[in-house]
């Protein structure tokens, strides 16, 4: 009986200590996972607030980029937020109940020379995280008013063997053989077996056409601050020669003459001659002058009539012209191919011309023009030389004239029987926001760009 009573005793004590063990070991584990879910939640409540601290700065960093909008659209030609002085430039932010809750610093890269597009960068954070920071990246600019591949005050024709990218339109009728993937608009009427036809849109309102052309004289102001200004050559005008950055420049002495539209006639006292236009728009003789690099605001003008070939490393605009503004008007003529350096960069042509903008009768039978090209007065394209056909001509850029020209004539069964039998034309996108200098653009900033860094 005893032994049972230790044994039970024993039993009792060993319970007990089981129990006293789950006790002191439950506390403990209570604990820590208490502690541990204590620890977590004061974790993720920093990560929230961190996560909404970036979220925040990002919103602030918006609010920089919109307040310098509107500031541009007060004071278009301040590029120092205000001061005068070099940025960066801190504003502070604050909540709809005007406790400052943040700040946004700006940096304002000014436009190039010739060029309309700002770069802004904001960076913005929240004051109770201000290592937490968030940078936006925009570009904003004028459109161009140029924004055309085609734009005629009159009425022009597209043959079969033409094909547009980019918008057309003219104050006049169109006669549209062609082919093309962007609007054609008139002011009256469209004809034609090209197409596609739903691209097609007439009657729309004409456009103010001395709205949109350029100013020479500004480019000649220009010009004369640290820009390229040659006067009259005394003799038939100057050739502009372009090797990348660099300008050859000659003067032209005297030039070939070539047949347009017309006959040979036979007279016995005379004997034969021809009747019918001559067009004297070739080099025959030239001599250098001297070498120029292509000046930093792009501004050269000629009082005179001016020929212009080669490749193109930089933003350039040649005008000629002369004032008062009078007839005959001085021409610009594209004696050879004139390319860029580097195609879809920062190498802009402009050619803006009171005359014509004409290419001559000696030229290549596969020939390329990269330019944005504005005749104010006359005509942009190549005449009527008898007898006489090149293959293919490709346009990158844009032709705006007052008079419809043309580069390519065909007979009434619609073969080309003069210019150009095959002809491309394409816009060239960069001349939205980084037109040629001189020419016309909006007073209306656009965004061109968002990014954040």
């Amino acid at each position: 009986m005893r032994l049972l009573q230790v044994f039970s005793q024993l039993k009792q004590n060993k319970q007990g200590s089981i129990l006293l063990y789950i006790l002191i070991f439950g506390s403990i584990a209570s604990f820590l996972i208490l502690s541990g879910a204590a620890t977590y939640g004061i974790f993720e409540h920093r990560a929230s607030q961190r996560v909404h601290a970036r979220d925040s700065a990002l919103h602030v960093a918006e609010a920089g980029i919109n307040y310098y909008r509107w500031h541009l659209a007060h004071a278009p030609s301040d590029f120092t937020d205000g001061t005068g002085e070099v940025g960066p430039y801190v504003h502070e932010y604050t909540n709809k109940d005007g406790v400052v809750i943040g700040h946004f610093s700006l940096e304002i890269d000014e436009p190039l020379s010739g060029s309309s597009v700002v770069l802004v960068r904001s960076t913005g954070w929240v004051d109770t995280y201000p290592n937490s920071k968030r940078t936006i990246q925009v570009r904003v600019g004028f459109p161009s008013l140029t924004d055309y591949t085609f734009l005629t005050n009159e009425a022009t024709n597209f043959s079969f063997t033409t094909v547009v990218h980019g918008p057309v339109h003219s104050n006049g009728e169109i006669r549209f053989d062609g082919t093309t993937d962007s609007w054609v608009d008139s002011a009256e009427d469209i004809q034609g077996g090209g197409g596609p036809k739903s691209f097609w849109r007439s009657p729309v309102p004409p456009i103010d056409f001395f709205s949109i052309t350029g100013d020479l004289s500004a480019l000649r102001d220009v010009a004369d601050d640290e820009g390229i200004h040659l006067f009259s050559s005394g003799e038939e005008g100057w050739h502009l020669v372009f090797r990348d950055a660099l300008i050859d420049i000659y003067r032209v002495t005297s030039r070939n003459c070539y047949y347009g539209e017309g006959r040979w006639r036979h007279r016995g006292w005379r004997g034969w001659y021809w009747d019918g236009e001559t067009y004297c728009y070739d080099i025959a003789a030239e001599e250098f002058v001297e070498t120029k690099a292509i000046p930093d605001n792009g501004a050269i003008f000629v009082e005179d009539d001016v020929w212009v070939d080669g490749v193109v490393d930089g933003r350039v605009t040649i005008g000629a012209g002369r004032f008062p503004v009078q007839s005959p008007y001085k021409h610009i003529i594209i004696q050879d191919d004139i390319t860029y350096h580097e195609n879809n960069a920062d190498d802009i042509l402009g050619l803006l011309s009171q005359g014509d903008i004409l290419v001559p009768h000696d030229v290549p039978d596969v020939m390329e023009i990269h330019a944005a090209m504005l005749s104010q007065f006359g005509k942009i394209g190549r005449e009527y030389y008898y007898d006489d056909l090149k293959d293919t001509l490709t346009i990158v850029g844009a032709q705006i004239d007052y008079e419809s020209g043309g580069w390519k004539y065909v007979n009434g069964w619609g073969n080309v029987i003069s210019g150009f039998v095959n002809t491309n034309h394409s816009y060239d996108g960069n001349l939205r926001y980084n037109p040629p200098p001189g020419f016309p653009v909006g007073d209306t900033y656009e965004l061109i760009s968002w990014e954040e860094l």
